[in-house]
């Protein structure tokens, strides 16, 4: 959405519980919301619990929304904190997505099977690639590329400085690059 009255009109309707306010801004976040729970949770019912969480507890604290702040930020921050929680909740399950020493051969197409391999199958090598990133670079990532926001918006979102959210992307970067060098090739 471009126009912020606009949204500050949906939002104190939402703060009123007007429903079609309510499920405006539902419709303009919710893509948002899933690609960072799906990026950060790697299962797809586990996103959309965590989108459906994320709403529930926007329409339940919008009186926390200061007016004059970044919403986009203040909302992903929430579906952030949902995440993680889950993420601790199911311990067990987070050795299944860590990727110790980074990717093998095994996990991903070989660099000559990637030279002709789709879109979709670059997709997933480099999913793979920024499931294997610590959580911190992971997030930060995600926001930029997934969610296409800018650096301001990702520190307001995680709460950090922004020269600090630049050195995790950095990192990020670098990382991805060392991982998926041999890969790189088969990239559109």
């Amino acid at each position: 959405m471009g126009d912020d009255k606009e949204l500050a009109a949906l939002v104190e309707g939402v703060r009123r519980g007007d429903r079609r306010a309510f499920m405006a801004v539902v419709g303009l976040y919710q893509q948002k919301v899933f690609v960072l729970a799906y990026s950060v949770l790697r299962d797809r019912e586990d996103a959309l619990d965590i989108v459906q969480e994320t709403f529930l507890r926007l329409y339940r604290k919008i009186d926390s929304y200061r007016p004059g702040n970044n919403f986009q930020a203040w909302l992903l921050r929430i579906a952030k904190n949902l995440c993680i929680d889950h993420y601790r909740k199911n311990y067990a399950r987070r050795r299944e997505w860590e990727v110790p020493g980074g990717l093998d051969e095994n996990q991903v197409a070989s660099p000559a099977d990637t030279a002709d391999s789709s879109a979709s199958d670059w997709r997933e090598i480099l999913s793979r690639g920024v499931g294997a990133l610590a959580p911190q670079q992971k997030m930060v990532f995600i926001m930029r590329h997934y969610n296409e926001l800018p650096y301001k918006d990702i520190s307001a979102a995680l709460k950090i400085s922004i020269g600090t959210v630049k050195s995790l992307h950095f990192k990020a970067v670098r990382n991805l690059r060392k991982k998926l060098g041999p890969y790189a090739g088969g990239a559109p």
